[in-house]
């Protein structure tokens, strides 16, 4: 077991999570585990209900293999069961029963999408099939005696449904109750899940209770927000990008997501520290979608279908776009013919003459999308400018030269 200090584990932990319950608790296990050198029980249970994995849907993907990092027994419970009533999470009408058939579909590009992030040596995958379908009507009935009617109903998601008059089918509720005895049965130590999966981690916590086990912990992750702008990435509302995506298409849909997202996506899809994020935050917007797309199918594909990823898409899309940013901005025909340092600096779009040398010299200046060289004296350097010209300065300012 890998031997990691427990501040240190938690640092780590508490990066990129919505919600622990509790904190203390966790401190408390990872402490008792790491003084008897035992790995703690990570528990994450997923319903194959489509064929593809998301970037949504990797983010908890991806805190399960920080536990696998640190020494910890990742179990990934594929709920072949469950799925055939379906999670009723954040519903308004009832989920369609899935076939033995359509599950098996689904589970044949599972396993191997997910060992794209998860360490399959590491990897302790089990079905829930392999116990639910084992238990006789005594034992169902020893399970529902320990929670209340009550408890299911007070969900908001039933509640809405049952004001809206809605209909909540039976099998709908019994979802959280059988989903949560696959911690009973596995002994998790800790449950993960995203936000909207809290009120099934509680269950599973509360069954332990009723059967003499130590509660688990839950760990809850963030939604990612799709390429709507709007929703939590979901199949369903076709507002996704799979993780098995051709690179180019990859980062084209990464490409078009709003502003608004880039801090979150950064955090939450990529392996940037923060003050790599920070720095990238700091940039022209598309310059820093450009880092989150390239980082995003370095991930899922590798380094060189990243940059050629990039490179097709900047060949192909990014001069449209150079010219959608660019602010006109008015040259008079007097200083047309000057150096361009004089130039920067007497239409104010540098604050110094230093500050348009160091700009030179540093390759960070663009005409018409080729980099300013510099080839004898700079102080001397003049370029031929045209109405209509694109000028770009450093990574955040696009202009359209008029000449008057």
């Amino acid at each position: 077991m890998v031997r990691v200090k427990i501040e240190q584990q938690i640092e780590i932990i508490k990066r990129k999570t919505a919600k622990i319950i509790t904190e203390e608790e966790l401190r408390e296990k990872l402490e008792f585990c790491y003084k008897k050198n035992k790995k703690l029980r990570v528990k994450l249970g997923i319903d194959p209900t489509a064929t593809d994995i998301h970037l949504g849907f990797a983010v908890v993907l991806k805190k399960l293999k920080e536990f696998q990092q640190l020494g910890h027994k990742a179990i990934l419970v594929i709920g072949d069961f469950t799925a055939k009533i379906g999670d009723p999470s954040g519903r308004n009408i009832t989920r369609p029963i899935l076939t033995d058939r359509e599950i098996k579909k689904n589970l044949s590009t599972y396993l191997k999408q997910i060992f794209k992030i998860l360490d399959k040596n590491k990897t302790e995958v089990r079905y829930n099939s392999e116990w639910l379908t084992k238990l006789n009507f005594k034992d169902i009935l020893e399970i529902f005696s320990k929670i209340t009617i009550q408890k299911i109903i007070e969900r908001e998601d039933f509640q809405k449904r049952l004001k809206d008059n809605n209909p909540v089918f039976l099998h709908e509720t019994i979802y959280p109750l059988v989903q949560a005895y696959d911690s009973v049965y596995l002994k998790a130590d800790i449950e993960l899940g995203g936000s909207d999966q809290e009120l099934n981690c509680l269950m599973g916590r509360e069954l332990q209770t009723k059967f003499n086990q130590s509660p688990q912990v839950i760990i809850l992750t963030p939604l990612l927000i799709g390429l709507d702008g709007k929703n939590k990435m979901s199949k369903s509302l076709k507002n996704y990008i799979g993780i098995t995506e051709k690179p180019e298409e990859m980062f084209g849909k990464v490409m078009s997501i709003s502003d608004e997202l880039l801090p979150q996506w950064l955090e939450l899809t990529t392996e940037l520290s923060e003050k790599e994020i920070k720095e990238i935050l700091n940039l022209h917007p598309m310059e820093a979608k450009k880092r989150l797309a390239y980082e995003i199918v370095k991930y899922y594909h590798n380094e060189k279908l990243a940059n050629l990823a990039l490179n097709q898409f900047e060949q192909t899309f990014q001069k449209k776009d150079y010219e959608a940013l660019a602010k006109e901005i008015i040259l008079s025909s007097e200083i047309k013919n000057l150096p361009l340092i004089e130039i920067l600096t007497q239409s104010n779009l540098v604050k110094s003459k230093s500050e348009a040398r160091r700009l030179i010299e540093q390759g960070a200046i663009e005409i018409n999308y080729r980099k300013v060289i510099v080839q004898d004296n700079i102080n001397n350097l003049k370029i031929n400018l045209n109405t209509n010209d694109l000028l770009r300065i450093g990574k955040k300012n696009f202009y359209k030269l008029i000449i008057k």
